[in-house]
């Protein structure tokens, strides 16, 4: 049914925008998801069979769907309970993994927060799929938003510093300087959140804190790609288990940035608004 003011032909082009947009967010996530199960598969200790064999299994499960998400044009009720139940085991996985290595029960070469970091990727996902999200249309929805991709960037920052070499003392100065930035703007990304549950009409200084985020994000998405393009042509000295590691926190920034251009249309509203009052 069309809004009002809305023609038809418009109000079908608004549920096709919000249909594709879906489509490309499940895409790109199941992707992220196998990744992660590799990921793990990759970092545990190699007496450990029976789990790196299920940590395959579910890189395995996820590949499938991903080829299967990729051929269709709508996700269907049947393949979207599948994604869930999915998501929901890897979850549990995941989980399972993270409880053994705070008990000491197993070492693997990936840190505790690692596995926190990708199963709340996870929980993210799955709220998206239980819960479809229309495009950011109000700044507390952005803040929101940009609470949890800047804790997960930070933490990005974060495992780089650990997986380089000591010796690689300027790329490090370079991630620390990074890192300084991003906790600040965790930080000041709380607090607005924070504030906005007051739902103000209009938080324009949070508009322009979200712009400093995009500034921010491109640069580093920038390091990441550089890190990227070093150790695929094996020009850095590090434990990176595999070129896919920093071309996926790569693809995540590209993310966020992407997200943040939802944002941007925020700006007109926010003035809008405070120009009637």
């Amino acid at each position: 049914m069309a809004e009002e003011g809305q023609t038809p032909e418009e109000s079908l082009a608004q549920v096709n925008s919000v249909t594709n947009g879906r489509l490309q967010e499940i895409r790109f996530w199941v992707t992220i998801m196998k990744e992660h199960a590799l990921f793990i598969a990759l970092g545990l200790p190699c007496d450990q069979t029976d789990l790196i064999a299920q940590a395959q299994a579910f890189a395995e499960q996820f590949e499938t769907l991903e080829e299967r998400v990729r051929q269709v044009t709508t996700i269907e009720p049947e393949l979207l309970e599948e994604i869930i139940a999915a998501v929901r085991a890897l979850i549990a996985f995941q989980r399972g993994i993270l409880a053994l290595m705070l008990q000491c029960s197993i070492r693997p070469s990936i840190p505790p927060l690692f596995v926190d970091h990708i199963t709340r990727e996870a929980v993210h996902f799955l709220e998206l799929l239980l819960n479809p999200q229309p495009p950011l249309s109000t700044i507390q929805q952005a803040i929101r938003r940009a609470v949890f991709w800047l804790r997960q960037m930070k933490e990005h920052i974060e495992f780089i510093i650990h997986l380089l070499d000591p010796s690689e003392r300027l790329l490090i100065n370079q991630a620390e300087k990074l890192l300084k930035v991003f906790r600040k703007l965790l930080e000041t990304a709380r607090d607005l959140e924070s504030m906005s549950e007051s739902r103000p009409l209009f938080f324009n200084a949070a508009v322009r804190f979200i712009f400093e985020v995009n500034e921010k994000t491109a640069i580093l998405r920038d390091f990441k790609a550089t890190a990227h393009e070093l150790v695929v042509l094996c020009r850095v000295l590090s434990t990176v288990p595999d070129p896919l590691l920093t071309d996926h926190v790569r693809r995540e920034a590209d993310k966020f940035l992407k997200e943040m251009e939802e944002f941007k249309s925020l700006t007109n509203v926010c003035e809008s608004m405070r120009a009637s009052q």
